[in-house]
């Protein structure tokens, strides 16, 4: 008798394990899908800033599914800065991350989804920070390091930056600066500044008077294109004065470079024929261009404007966190800054 209980008992053993399968770890591929797709929602749901890619997934809790309601997932991200904004809608594996020459920044998300047929985020909270300068330097001596945005001279450099681009744009209205977003900082014979920044259409035409131009009001969100820029300007340096000579213009070399996107209306028509399956050959909107120092392109964006009802991306310092609970966690980098440090 005994012989026969101990067979059973062996019998029974594969069974038990294939009725409790291993949770979902950091390599699994289906755990990865969620995270990008629910990284993808979360660009698409937030109203400013950069748009951030996935570098690893940290950590990961699943419930399995119950007949018919699907699988709730609890995922760590840990994120990357990309050098898209946000308000260009595009999808973050077509975005370029920040290199150590661009301020880096990095961060993790707590990422709640729902998952059946589909990903559907259920909420989120990003913590994001810079690279400190101290570290930037250390990796690179001659990158730009990060400047204060209420500093004078960014906003100098980005109206300067805002001047070219409306002078020499093939856009019939004035563009407005709406927000600064990033500077930098460099010495090349003389210091260099380079300013990112968000510009919006105004109503008022393109020639108009500089000193009216103040007083233009933007279009209403409907109708107005936005963009994107980065500006530049070297102040000239002389190295045998020891103060500036009283009206001698410091900046040379004023750069401006855009992406204008179309307005909402104007996508959510383009959005409405493309479902209808027309084909047309008039696109609404600035088409793309190409001049020397103004770029400017115009895809089509979303129907929807982000809403940033579904969570919050703060920036706040470096904090501990418990190590991953889960099997095979965290998984591989997808990005290397090669900042030991910060295990960048």
């Amino acid at each position: 008798m005994s012989v026969y209980l101990l067979v059973l008992c062996l019998a029974l053993l594969p069974q038990e394990g294939r009725a409790r399968p291993e949770p979902p770890g950091c390599s699994s591929p289906e755990a990865v899908r969620v995270a990008e797709e629910a990284l993808e929602q979360i660009n698409q749901d937030r109203r400013s800033g950069y748009i951030l890619s996935l570098n690893r997934l940290y950590d990961v809790s699943h419930t399995p599914k119950k007949e018919k309601d699907g699988s709730l997932y609890n995922l760590t991200i840990d994120v990357m800065e990309t050098r898209c904004h946000v308000i260009s809608r595009k999808p973050w594996k077509q975005c370029e991350v920040k290199s150590i020459g661009s301020v880096p920044v990095y961060g993790e998300c707590e990422v709640s989804a729902h998952v059946d047929t589909q990903v559907k985020l259920q909420n989120y909270s990003c913590v994001t920070r810079k690279v400190p300068s101290a570290e930037v330097v250390g990796v690179c001596p001659d990158c730009p390091t990060s400047v204060n945005l209420n500093e004078p001279i960014v906003t100098k450099t980005a109206r300067l930056s805002l001047q070219k681009f409306n002078d020499q744009s093939h856009l019939a209205n004035y563009f407005a600066l709406e927000n600064i977003t990033a500077a930098r900082a460099q010495w090349i014979f003389g210091m260099s500044y380079f300013v990112d920044f968000t510009i919006v259409e105004t109503v008022c035409a393109k020639n108009t008077k500089a000193s009216e131009r103040g007083s233009c009001p933007p279009m209403d969100s409907q109708s107005a294109h936005r963009g994107y820029c980065s500006g530049s300007h070297v102040s000239r340096y002389f190295p045998f004065e020891t103060a500036i000579p009283v009206g001698r213009d410091t900046f040379l070399s004023v750069q401006a470079k855009c992406e204008i996107y179309n307005p909402q209306a104007a996508a959510a028509e383009e959005q409405a024929r493309a479902h209808a399956g027309h084909q047309h050959h008039n696109h609404t909107g600035p088409q793309p261009q190409e001049q020397e120092q103004v770029s400017s392109v115009a895809p089509g964006l979303p129907v929807s404007e982000p809403c940033g009802c579904l969570g919050t991306v703060v920036d706040l310092p470096a904090s501990p966190r418990p190590a991953p609970a889960a099997s095979s966690c965290p998984g591989p980098r997808r990005h290397n800054l090669h900042i030991r440090s910060l295990n960048l």
